[in-house]
């Protein structure tokens, strides 16, 4: 496999080499590339103010460093929220982007400080006027995207357009303007004109909310889902923020809110490389063409993200680089059958591979160690490493 394909290869052997010092399973994440990522997103998103999504990574020295860049941060708890804190980011540039939350969390977060909620229910939003009032309350809309995301999130948040109206009326009633709105087009979307689609939706609540309701609409979040680097080929970057800059111009230009954008997986995925070692290597027949390879991590511990084969790591193997390859698949080491990552994709390895040698997992920055399971089997939690 070429490394320089998901990251220079200077990067790559840096981290080999302090992985090398550090027992496995671990991720290490390259502060350096996320700082560069991050200032290259501001430069395409000119007009856009970042939310890092910290449910992609929480680790504190990554907060830390956003934070000290610029970034606003988007939160899905009232644990990551304080984690941002513990940073010193001022709440003001917090938003609490989940639709599901208790009545008790929304007060904890109004009293820390923060004045930016997301709601998609109207019992969630009685809970956001009661226990948080005065605050920006934005509507999360139901907009497709499956088919082209690899880990769609159309299905159990946002709500319906005419559902959207309905509470913006029933604010409206209560004496609340609505803020704005939100959508997210499916996390790792391949198709940037997802965003096109979603906007012509958020444009026509935006003209019925000031028609019917007198209610002007003032921010557009328009969500994450900008890709990372994965098998799974994407368009660069630079495609994704100059379509969706034009889309948003073309929609708004008369009269420009309030945009935000949060990316999780673009600023962090391609910065950390899970670091992994074969703990047995064996056939189930004679005949097999194929080899089960067992790891010392899996799904419950960092490759949750495997389920259904949706996200395909590039995985990297650096010794004898040039070996005869065969079919393998890739299972994790716990005692659960639903443990197996790559079965019908069949990744290419060494013959003459062996157990106890490592295997690099690139692009696995993000969604790995905050998905990994506390405990299961007895496994510990995946360590993480910021270098």
């Amino acid at each position: 496999m070429d490394i320089e394909q998901y990251m220079n290869k200077s990067d790559f052997e840096k981290i080999k080499e302090f992985s090398d010092k550090v027992s496995t399973p671990c991720l290490v994440m390259d502060l350096g590339r996320i700082r560069r990522n991050y200032l290259n997103m501001e430069k395409e998103y000119k007009k856009s103010e970042i939310y890092y999504a910290v449910k992609a990574n929480p680790e504190f020295p990554i907060i830390q460093m956003l934070g000290d860049l610029g970034s606003r941060f988007d939160i899905a708890s009232i644990y990551e929220l304080d984690i941002v804190l513990k940073a010193g980011i001022d709440p003001q540039r917090i938003s609490f982007g989940n639709t599901i939350k208790k009545a008790s969390d929304i007060r904890y977060a109004f009293d820390k400080g923060v004045r930016l909620f997301v709601t998609d229910s109207e019992n969630d939003l009685n809970n956001l006027i009661t226990h948080a009032p005065g605050a920006k309350i934005y509507i999360r809309l139901l907009v497709e995207g499956a088919e082209y995301a690899d880990w769609p999130l159309a299905r159990k948040f946002g709500c319906s357009i005419e559902k959207v109206r309905y509470l913006i009326s029933a604010a409206k009633k209560r004496g609340v303007d609505i803020y704005g709105l939100s959508f997210h087009v499916g996390s790792q979307q391949r198709n940037v004109f997802e965003w096109e689609y979603a906007l012509i939706k958020v444009k026509d609540v935006f003209d019925w909310a000031k028609k019917e309701e007198d209610v002007k609409l003032e921010m557009v979040n328009i969500g994450g889902g900008l890709p990372s680097r994965y098998l799974n080929e994407t368009e660069p970057l630079e495609v994704y923020s100059k379509n969706i800059n034009e889309f948003i111009e073309n929609h708004f230009a008369d009269d420009m809110p309030r945009i935000i954008l949060e990316p999780g997986r673009s600023l962090v995925g391609d910065s950390g490389i899970l670091v992994t070692e074969i703990v047995l290597i064996s056939k189930k027949t004679q005949l097999d063409h194929h080899r089960w390879v067992y790891l010392d991590t899996g799904k419950f511990n960092g490759l949750i993200e495997t389920l259904d084969e949706c996200i395909k790591y590039p995985v990297c193997y650096t010794s004898h680089e040039d070996s005869e390859s065969g079919d393998v698949i890739l299972a994790g080491p716990t005692c659960d059958s639903v443990d197996i990552m790559y079965e019908d994709h069949k990744y290419q390895l060494p013959m003459d591979m062996k157990m106890g040698e490592r295997l690099y997992w690139l692009s696995a920055g993000a969604y790995t160690s905050s998905y990994a399971s506390v405990g299961f089997n007895g496994f510990p939690p995946l360590k993480v490493y910021c270098i």
